[in-house]
């Protein structure tokens, strides 16, 4: 049962079959052994890393999935500090505010209210995932049984909202008024925007779905188009400067520009990049290598190092640790930030984007619209068996093309491009391509999606 909720970057299922108490508490005793085990020389000595933090989203499960994995890491002698309901990049604030050894919060990000999960972090808020330690704590739980223990560890509660509060508001500068619609997707930001952005001078806020109850009035997911007409329409009415909607543990979220249009990840990473290497000249920005090669050039123009890297968190913040990076922008709406402990936050890449857009004196779409010099076919996802079969075809098909295999596979040419890759779970090939006209793409999109088979329509 349990290997079924493990995940490459997390662990995950619908509550309560098959995630459960019982495996929460297992989750926590092995998390515990990992995380404790880990430390080395000095940070084993520090009586703070006998601490994990805990906080959990607003899901119905959720205090029940957090009670039970407190008792498990309890039982191996560990402390906790329960931060109660909060959004997950407050777990990356807490763990290096209070320096502790790691953190886990209990959430199923942008699934639906059937769901929960685990993100597990360790020091210094660095992903756990199945190549970095979820493996081994699959391990550990999958051969526990749950009974007393002779250690028990101490549970203490802490409110972090008002330095969490602090710590963001050092993103946000406005030189002039600006007027947003936030879509909090009755999630976790339906806690964080009153409490950090409402009532900020110069800013007007206009919130909507911020009861925080368990339920989703639409889906927490703002990477569905659907999941944004609520907020294009509320931002048309409200003649606002532009819209965001945020995921329900608000570490992602989605922008809609005045015009209720919907802006592209890889476009506000290519926007927001100019600005941090004006702070910081030279710096690197990192972004997924599904992203415009718009978000190359921009940062090329702006005298930055460009550094292209795999899709997923893990990946990204290890690539912006690696190369020191000031930024980087996902285009699953996960933006990270150096002097954020190198993690991703909503409340963050919401402060930065006001702040940068209030030193314009145009709309955003006009500040964004020499951004949109190419034409992109999203991502479009294909039912492929032989996935791998399908790969090895195209390089051959492609080979006079720059192709290389950092993410499945990315084929070059001077005028278009595309990438292909592998679903981690499901028999699927994600395409996503990019041309310098609008016949281009459509032409290229069939010949491509044509040796990949039928588009699957989600």
């Amino acid at each position: 049962m349990i290997e079924k909720v493990f995940k490459a970057y997390d662990i995950r299922g619908v509550y309560p079959n098959p995630l459960n108490e019982d495996i929460a508490w297992k989750v926590g005793h092995a998390t515990a052994q990992f995380l404790r085990m880990n430390l080395t020389g000095l940070a084993k000595a520090d009586p703070r890393m006998n601490m994990i933090i805990i906080g959990r989203d607003m899901r119905t499960s959720s205090p029940s999935l957090a009670k039970a994995l407190i008792d498990g890491i309890l039982s191996t002698g560990t402390n906790v500090i329960d931060i109660g309901m909060i959004d997950t990049p407050q777990i990356y604030f807490a763990i290096n505010h209070l320096g502790c050894c790691g953190g886990i919060q209990v959430t199923a990000s942008h699934n639906p209210a059937e769901y929960n999960g685990f993100k597990i972090s360790g020091l210094q808020a660095r992903p756990v995932g199945e190549n970095t330690g979820l493996n081994e704590i699959k391990r550990v739980a999958m051969s526990l049984r749950k009974g007393p223990s002779a250690q028990m560890g101490r549970v203490e509660t802490q409110d972090l909202s008002r330095p969490y509060k602090a710590h963001v508001l050092k993103f946000l500068h406005l030189q002039r008024p600006l007027k947003v619609v936030v879509d909090c997707s009755n999630g976790m930001a339906g806690k964080f925007v009153p409490n950090i952005f409402v009532g900020y001078p110069n800013l007007t806020i206009v919130p909507i779905n911020t009861e925080v109850t368990g339920t989703f009035k639409h889906e927490p997911n703002p990477l569905v188009d659907s999941n944004l007409r609520e907020l294009q329409e509320a931002v048309l009415s409200n003649a606002a400067d532009f819209g965001v909607c945020f995921d329900g543990d608000a570490d992602r979220c989605i922008f809609v520009d005045e015009q209720a249009k919907i802006v592209r990840c890889d476009i506000l990473t290519a926007f927001l990049a100019k600005d941090f290497l004006k702070r910081d000249p030279g710096s690197a920005i990192v972004y997924d290598l599904r992203s415009s090669r718009v978000v190359r050039e921009e940062i090329l123009n702006a005298g930055g190092v460009p550094k292209r890297e795999r899709v997923g968190h893990v990946f990204m913040k290890k690539a912006l640790a690696d190369s020191h990076g000031v930024f980087g922008g996902e285009l699953s709406g996960h933006f990270y930030f150096r002097d954020n402990f190198k993690t991703d936050s909503g409340a963050i890449v919401f402060g930065t984007t006001c702040s940068v857009l209030s030193g314009y004196d145009s709309p955003m779409s006009h500040v964004l619209k020499p951004l949109l010099r190419y034409y992109s076919s999203g991502e479009i996802n294909y039912e492929v068996q032989d996935k791998e079969g399908a790969i090895k075809k195209l390089a051959e098909r492609y080979k006079d093309a720059a192709v290389d295999y950092l993410d499945g596979i990315t084929v070059e040419y001077d005028t278009w491009w595309f990438n292909v890759r592998q679903s981690n779970t499901e028999p699927l090939l994600r395409l996503n391509l990019e041309a310098n006209t609008a016949d281009l793409l459509k032409k290229k999109v069939e010949e491509v999606g044509g040796q990949l088979g039928t588009p699957v329509h989600h």
